[in-house]
């Protein structure tokens, strides 16, 4: 399928938003931690299979993100969040998503909002992706290094790390940043 590009309009702002969904539950990662020089502090892990997913967007002009967290993925949750980032793009301006090539992503069952348009990215290249940047930088800061007790514990802690994340609009600027994806943006 190709971008779903055709009814860009003529003499609107565009935002250019990334987007990307990632895996959180019971098989977390690790991350370093501080410790006494010597010694080999503990480090919880987890043998349990629950997960949810946040699906997350960042605009970095505007420093703005869009995310929902479910305990599922599919054609359905993909269209929950792109009418989320809908809700998001600012009055009168028109977003363009970068995302990857998810069969969720491609199908022709999503309902654009006519606020959107889609640009796939090329297969196997996440550096292209900016919002990978965030959810490592949010995993590691808020989510390492933990064991979930259940999918409610899973759900909240990814909640309030997205919530941490936007509530620092700089920091997702800074994470984000690469001069090819702000060339042309006031």
């Amino acid at each position: 399928m190709k971008s779903h590009t055709g009814h860009l309009p003529r003499g609107k702002r565009i935002e250019i938003w990334f987007q990307d969904e990632a895996r959180i539950g019971q098989k977390n990662g690790v991350v370093r931690q501080w410790a006494k020089r010597g010694t080999r502090p503990r480090q919880p892990a987890d043998q349990r299979y629950v997960n949810a997913w946040l699906f997350g967007a960042i605009c970095l002009a505007g420093g703005k993100a869009a995310g929902l967290v479910l305990p599922f993925t599919g054609t359905a949750s993909m269209q929950l969040h792109i009418d989320e980032i809908s809700y998001s793009v600012a009055r009168g301006a028109h977003a363009v998503v970068l995302l990857d090539r998810a069969s969720w992503h491609t199908t022709a069952k999503l309902g654009l909002p006519r606020n959107i348009s889609l640009i796939f990215l090329p297969s196997r290249a996440p550096e292209l992706n900016l919002v990978e940047n965030v959810c490592q930088f949010r995993r590691a800061n808020w989510l390492a290094n933990t064991v979930f007790d259940d999918m409610d514990h899973i759900i909240n802690a990814a909640c309030n790390g997205w919530n941490n994340l936007v509530a620092f609009p700089d920091t997702i600027r800074s994470i984000g940043f690469r001069i090819w994806a702000h060339k042309g943006q006031t």
